[in-house]
């Protein structure tokens, strides 16, 4: 009887996706980059093993740019995704770190892979995830490779401090009054004019949002800035917070801040110490007054000593009549959660009955002797 040769079969074809990236984006604009030696790599591994039924899907994950300490990347998020959708059969990376540097994130990208019968290779680092060994391996090499991250992370946060406390500018966007070159902060004169105003400004009007509502009055806008692709942005009217910030940014004394630490800069100043103490006190003086329910000229006596029928405290409130302007003045429950108050009981009580009563009681008798009272709260 003559014997019968059985045929190979051919092995099963395994579709490859190549994951590539980069921390940062520099050198990414040259012809032959660091994402383009990895693939190269990749693809040459994935060309040896064309016996086992390797083939290299079309479809490119390449992150330039992005961190490995997040799985926020959006070519890895793809990969992810067409894992999840039963479309890849091999991961393949240049590098373990290429793919993750966090051993928490590395955990759930294998719980992943798992589920969807997924490997994945490193060309330059061989191992099996499938053994017990092989994960071994995995974990010490992610464990050195977050180790080298964080020891990254801290040199970088030394270095910057320690620039920071020479007054050197650490980058960032420059404020409205300073260009940047050199990567050193230089003042912009006609901007450096527009700072002084506002600071001036400021200090004759005594209240941030009149100071906003002169400035919108004037045309006075947020710096122009250009963006890395060109366009234009900014040159709009300065919100209520960014001037709060812009008053209080210590940049414009020509100085540096770290950490609430402020170091004599390597820029000039554009605000002189006379303005700038004048507008801190101003400041300081209106955090007072809101604080003590006591702003602009017309302080609420009652502010912490006036309480409702269930113990909370009232706060000073008022509100205009649209048609005829009329402000009328109170107090309200400052804890908006508790529950509405019936039809019979109303959570604000006017302010006319409880000002002759302090006032009349003040003539004889100082303010801060007052206790804490309770009032009812029926309407009258």
């Amino acid at each position: 009887m003559a014997n019968r040769s059985t045929p190979d079969r051919a092995p099963a074809k395994l579709r490859c996706a190549i994951y590539t990236r980069k921390s940062s984006e520099e050198g990414l604009e040259q012809d032959f980059n660091s994402l383009d030696a990895q693939r190269e790599a990749c693809e040459a591994f994935i060309a040896s093993q064309k016996r086992e039924g390797w083939t290299l899907i079309s479809d490119m994950y390449d992150d330039g740019g992005f961190s490995g300490a997040t799985m926020e990347r959006p070519a890895f998020q793809r990969l992810l995704s067409d894992v999840s959708a039963g479309q890849i059969d091999v991961v393949v990376v240049y590098k373990v770190d290429r793919l993750t540097r966090s051993l928490s994130d590395f955990a759930k990208i294998v719980d992943i892979f798992d589920r969807h019968a997924v490997s994945f290779v490193s060309v330059t680092q061989q191992f099996n995830t499938t053994s017990s060994m092989g994960r071994l391996t995995l974990n010490i090499l992610l464990s050195f490779a977050q180790f080298e991250r964080e020891v990254t992370g801290e040199r970088i946060r030394d270095k910057i401090a320690a620039s920071k406390k020479k007054g050197m500018w650490m980058g960032g966007q420059p404020s409205l009054g300073y260009d940047v070159k050199d990567r050193k902060l230089v003042v912009n004169n006609a901007e450096a004019e527009t700072v002084r105003h506002i600071f001036r400004r400021y200090t004759e009007l005594k209240s941030v949002r009149e100071l906003k509502e002169d400035l919108d009055a004037a045309g006075i806008v947020s710096k122009v800035r250009t963006a890395s692709d060109g366009s234009r942005y900014g040159g709009r009217p300065i919100a209520r917070g960014a001037l709060y910030l812009m008053l209080q940014n210590r940049i414009y004394r020509g100085e540096i801040v770290h950490k609430g630490k402020s170091y004599p800069g390597e820029h000039e100043a554009i605000v002189d110490e006379a303005l700038w103490n004048n507008v801190q006190a101003i400041l300081t003086q209106n955090r007072v007054d809101r604080a003590n329910g006591t702003p602009g000229n017309e302080p609420n006596l009652l502010t912490g000593i006036l309480f409702d029928a269930q113990g909370g405290r009232m706060s000073p409130t008022h509100a205009k009549a649209p048609v005829t302007a009329i402000t009328s003045r109170g107090h309200c429950c400052k804890d908006r959660r508790k529950p509405k108050p019936r039809a019979n009981e109303s959570r604000r009580s006017p302010l006319n009955p409880l000002s002759s009563v302090a006032f009349a009681a003040g003539l004889s008798t100082p303010l801060a002797s007052f206790r804490p009272f309770n009032m009812p709260l029926s309407t009258p």
